[in-house]
């Protein structure tokens, strides 16, 4: 076996490529947030502006922690014990990174203050499920104390 390879390439591939996305996601979603409770126009721009390019980053380096995630889990969606837990935050998680970065994408400057108030529940739902996924890949990696 080659060391590109080796499943300990992978495992840090995966470890290192979390961290940022989940970062990026978190504050894209209190970014946006604010935005929606700023009353200043311009302030309120930027901060729409800060979320939208976080998310986008976030969602685009997200790609490479689900690829090496599923190298690491021999291509296997599911699986037990905290793997499946894990599973169970990471793919709704995924979806609604994907779904949201292409929700900004179309809508862009064009939101209307109820759609985005959709938008952020389903922006810190996708927080609250990353930080799940998160302390479930934790538990895969070192187990319970």
């Amino acid at each position: 076996m080659t060391p590109l390879l080796a499943a300990n390439v992978w495992e840090i591939m995966h470890g290192g490529s979390t961290h940022v996305p989940i970062a990026l996601m978190l504050v894209s979603a209190v970014s946006d947030g604010l935005g929606y409770i700023v009353r200043t126009d311009r302030l309120r721009e930027r901060f729409h502006i800060a979320g939208f390019i976080m998310l986008i980053a976030g969602t685009l380096g997200v790609l490479p922690a689900v690829l090496s995630g599923l190298v690491l889990a021999r291509w296997e969606i599911g699986g037990s014990g905290a793997l499946f837990w894990h599973h169970i935050f990471v793919w709704p998680t995924f979806g609604l990174l994907v779904g949201l970065s292409v929700w900004r994408s179309i809508v862009r400057g064009r939101r209307s203050r109820p759609g985005l108030f959709i938008y952020l529940v389903f922006a810190f739902l996708a927080a609250v499920l990353v930080s799940a996924a998160g302390f479930w890949g934790g538990e895969i990696l070192l187990g319970s104390s």
